[in-house]
């Protein structure tokens, strides 16, 4: 697909493929649904993905948050990890693939994210960049990954309220038992890190809400799929495009407002037109 034939979709056409997308349908759903070819949404995914990080990369700076809670949620690229062929194996983009998020419990808008693999490097790019868009003191719920220990040390030093909400699972299912199933929650400690933070804030149900919400919203992040992400500038892409529907279009149910007009970036519900058009 050349720029050229790119530069030839209308804004109707580009709302119709962006609605598609957004709604949790795969790249070949999309197609099917608005006649356009595969490397003309595949384009359009890269262009406003990266349209898209680089308006909230400068939009979400200076946020006037409380509590943040962050979580990862599992996806794959390529193929699952135990099919990842040998000499492949360990390189970013093949196999495992997680994405980092975290929420403001107030307005529900989230505030950084970040695409890649669970390890203490990602961790600390994560809470860095987190902590650059935050305006003030805030409390800070994660789970119990220890990565997170060094990474907020790093990041925010004394100042910061902040707890883990460290899970007891039980033994996994036996082979053949609920074989899908992640392992069940059968408890909590909530475990005070630095600072001062209130225990009985400490939560991380807002963040998993957030997950489901992306997991039910992005095709290629379902569970049993075949939809998933080939590459993962690909994936990057998508979840760009995921969290500026989700911050700036998306009212939520309970605010009635986007979380973007609720943090009072945004003063407005975003088109999916106003979307098309970071690409102009």
């Amino acid at each position: 697909m050349t720029e050229a034939s790119m530069n030839k979709l209308s804004t109707q056409d580009r709302v119709r493929i962006i609605s598609a997308l957004v709604e949790g349908n795969s790249i070949r759903a999309t197609c099917r649904m608005t006649g356009a070819a595969k490397g003309t949404v595949l384009k359009l995914l890269v262009d406003l993905g990266k349209a898209c990080a680089k308006y909230q990369d400068e939009k979400l700076r200076g946020l006037n948050c409380k509590q943040i809670q962050c979580d990862e949620i599992w996806s794959f690229c390529y193929a699952k990890e135990k099919n990842v062929p040998e000499e492949m194996k360990g390189k970013m983009g093949f196999g495992d693939v997680w994405t980092w998020t975290a929420i403001d419990a107030e307005s529900k808008l989230i505030v950084s994210y970040l695409v890649g693999d669970r390890s203490a490097v990602y961790a600390r790019k994560f809470i860095d960049d987190l902590a650059s868009r935050l305006a003030h003191r805030v409390q800070l719920t994660t789970d119990g990954h220890k990565a997170y220990l060094s990474a907020v040390e790093g990041a925010f030093g004394a100042d910061v309220d902040y707890a883990m909400l460290d899970k007891i699972y039980n033994a996994p299912p036996r082979e053949g038992h609920a074989r899908y199933s992640p392992a069940e929650c059968c408890g909590t400690r909530k475990i005070k890190i630095k600072g001062n933070p209130d225990i009985k804030k400490v939560s991380t149900s807002y963040v998993e809400r957030q997950n489901l919400t992306m997991r039910m919203s992005m095709r290629r992040m379902t569970r049993l799929t075949n939809a998933f992400s080939k590459k993962i500038e690909n994936q990057a892409h998508a979840v760009a495009l995921h969290f500026m529907h989700y911050n700036f279009c998306r009212v939520h149910q309970t605010l009635r407002v986007t979380p973007a007009m609720e943090a009072k970036v945004s003063d407005h519900v975003w088109s999916l037109e106003e979307i098309a058009g970071l690409l102009s």
